[in-house]
């Protein structure tokens, strides 16, 4: 009776996905990703804490538990062991990437503006694309290249009128880094796609509060902020964490990189409804430019999926 029952949920593990299910499902879930993460900043606008560092932990501390806790739910306590004992190096470097990319934007912001990480963060579909193709030879499309020129070209659109001139070669490089390790992590994703990556990135929001924890000149916080910053680690980053990994996956990597840059376009919306501050004219214009290429790309990506599977499929 036990071999039948493992016998059965190994046939049930090995049942195909409809490839285009597949693609759907996989641009919803960064989508929903990208769309936790765009709370990013109304959340860390209204936390009272002044430490940037406990603010890290916190969040990392409340990101990694309900993370854990999101495993547990899904895969019980031996199921988690196992995908902890399973990630590998490609979990490991995943977990670098995100522990190096949450902790380095903190640093950042002390050295330059946030318009300067968002312009280089739009460079993350770039990277992407260029690291996937030079590494593991996986084609890209010509309209994506387009699709992620004219997408960093929106996000410059929206923090133009931010830009003061000056170039902090340590914030910028920065800044590069993330773009870098976001990046890195998404094509580490998509490429070991049979490596699940929920334990990867838990082990990075430890190794962030971990860091964070030994900068931090006082770790109390108020009843308001705790509150705050729950939301802030296990919904805006931990659940966009659990998001991104599980449709990552199932996309090309420079696909998902530009579905992610839907954060810095829904970022002004979220303050500007929540806290009354109107974005510019120009926000609103490179806004606009970035969801229509998003959509325009997504469509596009879809539509020529279709055209590969029935062309694939026997008369």
């Amino acid at each position: 009776m036990h071999n039948s029952a493992i016998q059965q949920q190994a046939q049930a593990a090995t049942v195909e996905v409809n490839p285009s299910t597949e693609m759907k499902l996989g641009i919803l879930l960064v989508t929903a990703a990208a769309v936790a993460w765009s709370f990013g900043g109304v959340l860390g606008r209204i936390v009272t804490l002044e430490d940037s560092w406990a603010i890290i932990f916190w969040r990392s501390v409340w990101a990694c538990l309900f993370l854990l806790g999101f495993m547990l739910f899904r895969n019980k306590l031996r199921g988690t062991y196992m995908m902890f004992r399973y990630m590998g190096l490609p979990g490991l470097a995943v977990a670098l990437c995100f522990a190096t990319a949450s902790t380095s934007f903190i640093v950042a912001l002390k050295y330059t503006t946030v318009a300067n990480i968002l312009l280089i963060q739009a460079g993350v579909p770039l990277i992407a694309a260029l690291i996937a193709w030079i590494v593991f030879r996986e084609k890209v499309s010509g309209p994506t290249w387009l699709a992620i020129a004219v997408v960093i070209a929106g996000v410059g659109v929206m923090v133009s009128e931010s830009f003061t001139g000056e170039v902090s070669p340590i914030g910028d490089s920065l800044a590069l880094l993330i773009a870098f390790c976001f990046a890195t992590a998404t094509v580490i994703t998509r490429r070991y796609a049979h490596v699940r990556m929920a334990p990867a990135v838990c082990t990075g929001t430890l190794i962030a509060a971990v860091f964070s924890g030994s900068m931090a000149t006082s770790l109390v916080t108020s009843n308001y902020d705790t509150g705050l910053l729950f939301v802030f680690g296990a919904l805006n980053l931990g659940l966009g964490l659990a998001l991104f990994v599980t449709g990552a996956r199932l996309l090309p990597s420079p696909v998902a990189a530009l579905i992610g840059t839907a954060e810095p376009m829904l970022g002004p919306l979220w303050v500007w409804i929540f806290l009354s501050e109107v974005p510019t004219r120009l926000t609103l214009i490179g806004g606009a430019i970035i969801l229509i290429a998003l959509i325009a790309h997504l469509l596009w990506q879809m539509a020529h999926h279709r055209r590969v599977l029935v062309a694939a499929t026997p008369n």
